[in-house]
């Protein structure tokens, strides 16, 4: 074998699609080119050994924000034990601000931006010749008719136990500022016609979960009907085997016709994510987001109310210019619209991302290590910020988790960040950890904290149980559809995201 492509996944289920780009268009090098996926955490040593039991004369690694550390020690070892390996990476990682990184002083070539031509035209010139001089090789962007669509490397294995990513388009029209979709000029379709075969192959295979990574699904809402009309004639011609899909919504546009459709899809198919990052225009317009909050609270209410889609919807702190207030009000804005989820998440400073503009008149500091959080601002200091992590820890245990649906509306109450802030902080104290809190041990310490705030012992005890009781219940209804291999629930989150 002559060229492997490798990357450090987050989890075992997430089946890298980049790597699968790349090699469904290696040409006349597809024959001499493998994957081989690993996921972080393994020990580099393992990693190493298991790269040169191939005996590869080319190692191509994915990088990405957070496999980078782990990767670059991959690297470095490699490096030193099989100088004679050429090492060639790309990824969002290492395509900005190159020239400053270890692992790319480490690295034999770069690869920028789009490899899917650029990869296999600088793997013909190492191995066939003449050597490239040059370090990095900016990715040449070809028309999108010409990229060779990678779902057949899909394995029946990935079919049956990971997340299978699909993507209808690549691109983003949109320039919000912490994302490096901003550095696109606009959104590049797939031919659909050519994407919707690929997909029809995959549905034979087995694949139900389709997770898709467009960053803007219903921005040309023709292409997003007919890619919806694919799922709903599955579900309507074979209601007992349903199809699980994934979308990122634009959440300003949603019009009666796509609105239409969602509203035809049963509970357990469908799952937006939709990202608000924040609802004060004055921060919006700092970091070039256009966004309609009317219209954007409207379609989520709209959905919550008439579709059986699930809710994953998206906030940001530590964006320039808002403080604990302004995110706070946008946060309670957030829970009275009632989505399923709320993912409260902590800004950081991607490589290339435009956000860096505002670091000194906002006295931005970021974290200098992966994954670059933002640590403090001129309207949120460092102490405050870490509560706020902390906040985004707790809410995933207590709220994202489904573990305790009615309990955790105790404790919102009418003002839900600063109640939830306050249980936050008080658990904290309680624990000193933010993570490794036994299921067991978090239930008391919510019912205590109930008890704390006034309700009773056998209240408290009482609503505890109906969340138990209601998790019993959904442990049997995945365990049922397990034995019948339905996706029963969302997949995990990727951070596969660009965004922040």
């Amino acid at each position: 074998m002559t060229i492997l492509l490798s990357t450090l996944n987050a989890r075992y289920a997430h089946a890298s699609l980049g790597l699968r780009y790349l090699l469904a268009n290696m040409g006349a090098l597809q024959e001499q080119t493998s994957l081989m996926e690993f996921v972080i955490g393994a020990k580099t040593t393992e990693v190493v050994e298991r790269l040169l039991n191939k005996k590869p004369r080319i190692v191509g690694f994915g990088v990405y924000i957070w496999n980078v550390e782990e990767t670059a020690r991959v690297v470095a070892m490699l490096k030193r034990v099989a100088p004679e390996v050429t090492v060639v990476l790309g990824g969002p990682e290492v395509s900005y601000e190159t020239g400053d990184q270890e692992i790319v002083r480490l690295a034999d070539y770069v690869v920028t931006g789009w490899g899917d031509i650029t990869f296999p035209k600088l793997c013909g010139e190492i191995i066939n010749g003449p050597k490239p001089l040059m370090k990095v090789h900016a990715g040449v962007q070809p028309p999108m008719a010409d990229i060779a669509l990678p779902y057949s490397l899909y394995s029946n294995e990935d079919i049956a136990h990971r997340t299978i990513y699909v993507e209808a388009s690549r691109g983003c029209p949109f320039k919000c500022e912490f994302c490096l979709s901003s550095l696109d000029k606009t959104a590049w379709p797939f031919g659909l016609e050519s994407f919707l075969a690929e997909m029809e192959s995959l549905y034979q295979r087995g694949a139900r979960l389709f997770k898709f990574v467009d960053r803007t699904f219903n921005l040309n809402v023709k292409t997003s009907l007919k890619i919806m009309q694919f799922f709903l004639d599955k579900l309507a011609a074979h209601p007992d085997d349903p199809v699980y899909a994934h979308f990122e919504l634009v959440p300003d546009h949603l019009p009666d016709a796509l609105k239409s459709t969602i509203a035809q899809f049963p509970p357990g198919a469908l799952q937006f994510e939709i990202g608000i990052q924040s609802f004060n225009p004055e921060v919006q317009a700092l970091v070039s987001r256009r966004q309609d909050n009317a219209k954007a609270a409207d379609n989520i209410r709209w959905l919550t109310e008439h579709s059986h889609a699930h809710l994953h919807v998206d906030l940001i702190a530590g964006l320039p210019g808002e403080d604990v207030d302004s995110f706070a009000a946008g946060f309670d804005k957030l829970v009275a619209l009632n989505p399923h989820e709320i993912q409260f998440g902590i800004l950081k400073r991607l490589r290339g991302t435009p956000i860096i503009r505002h670091t000194v008149p906002y006295k931005m500091v970021f974290d200098p290590y992966p994954p670059y959080t933002v640590l403090a601002t001129d309207r949120i200091d460092f102490g405050t910020m870490q509560r706020l992590v902390r906040f985004a820890r707790y809410w995933d245990l207590v709220a994202n988790s489904g573990r305790f649906a009615h309990t955790v509306k105790a404790i919102l109450g009418d003002a839900p960040f600063a109640n939830f802030m306050a249980f936050a902080d008080w658990i904290y104290t309680r624990t000193d950890a933010t993570h490794r809190i036994a299921l067991e041990r978090l239930a008391k310490l919510v019912q205590e904290w109930l008890q704390l705030k006034g309700m009773t012992q056998p209240d408290a005890a009482a609503l505890l149980a109906s969340d138990y009781a209601g998790n019993v219940d959904k442990a049997a209804d995945k365990a049922d559809n397990k034995d019948k291999q339905k996706p029963a629930a969302a997949p995990e989150r990727q951070v596969r995201h660009l965004a922040a």
